[in-house]
């Protein structure tokens, strides 16, 4: 049974930095597109990096040059470095696998998710 397990979320100050990881188990291959997405309250949840197997990286707009994603452990652990943050950035970050190539921060496409964790940037 595929599963992806997130750590790392926490609370910081407007600048501070925090890095997230996501284990994923239970498979037999290396899942090709794997990604991280957040979901602020009262908003839809929105794409914010991706990583596909072979190193290629894609990030939204408003994380661009703030954060690294990055996959490790044969590719079955992502990560993301998140650098001098803003409170705009205070949501739950949801790691997912198996997206659509080509859609790489749209949700519809990812078959599994992990259960979320939260960051919080206070001002």
């Amino acid at each position: 049974q595929i599963q992806l397990v997130e750590s790392g979320g926490g609370s910081v100050q407007t600048g501070g930095s925090l890095r997230l990881s996501c284990v994923a188990t239970g498979y037999t291959y290396r899942p090709f597109l794997m990604a991280w997405f957040r979901q602020a309250p009262g908003k839809e949840r929105e794409g914010v990096a991706a990583r596909d197997s072979e190193g290629r990286s894609t990030y939204a707009d408003s994380v661009q040059g703030r954060f690294t994603i990055f996959r490790t452990n044969a590719n079955l652990t992502l990560s993301l470095q998140m650098d001098n943050l803003k409170p705009e950035d205070t949501a739950v970050y949801y790691c997912a696998a198996e997206g659509l190539p080509g859609q790489a921060l749209q949700d519809a496409g990812y078959n599994f998710w992990g259960q979320g964790t939260q960051v919080t940037v206070s001002s």
